[in-house]
């Protein structure tokens, strides 16, 4: 699958916004820990991805009811769905100068992941946590993500790479008072 960049300034996809806040004090902290940790930028990318990962829980495999969507509180709060987890970890990769999109699949629900660039090509990544039949991996020589989607079911997987959240995944975040409501509310199409 060839993967399009909705906008073409590669500037946009290290930005900094109220959703991807890579200028925040926590935000900075934590790529700045992480960076100390690093030999390179690819395994800053790798650490960022495994902290995000492993670090913060999915909030439907907790059990925990919060809702985040700011990258700051997902670190903060240690909590979020798969979307706020891409966040998170899209806010930590840019804040080390990392252009990192955010992408989704379709499955019954819309899921989330990201997308870094190296060497000139974007590689998708899916920080969303793995459990028993889930085994996510950072990987620059192939996908190894959470899920792959099955067209006979009409699952796929969606080439467009966002600068920002995609406005459907955003505005249920945003509005759901808890786990359970936005759970009632996820996007099945974008």
């Amino acid at each position: 699958m060839e993967l399009i960049q909705n906008t073409p300034d590669l500037s946009a996809y290290l930005a900094a916004d109220e959703v991807i806040d890579h200028a925040h004090p926590l935000v900075r902290e934590t790529a700045a820990r992480l960076a100390r940790q690093a030999v390179d930028s690819y395994d800053y990318a790798r650490l960022a991805f495994e902290f995000v990962r492993d670090a913060i829980p999915h909030s439907q495999d907790s059990g925990d009811l919060r809702v985040t969507w700011r990258a700051s509180d997902v670190l903060e709060q240690g909590t979020g769905i798969c979307y706020a987890k891409a966040h998170a970890l899209a806010a930590l990769l840019r804040a080390e100068d990392i252009p990192t999109a955010l992408c989704y699949q379709r499955f019954d629900v819309v899921h989330g992941l990201v997308a870094v660039r190296f060497n000139g090509a974007w590689h998708r990544q899916d920080p969303r946590g793995n459990k028993p039949g889930v085994d996510a991996q950072f990987s620059l020589d192939g996908e190894r993500l959470a899920f792959t989607p099955d067209p006979k079911f009409n699952e796929m997987d969606c080439p467009v790479l966002y600068a920002e959240p995609h406005p459907a995944v955003l505005s249920v975040l945003q509005a759901a008072p808890d786990r359970p409501y936005l759970w009632k509310t996820l996007p099945t199409a974008l």
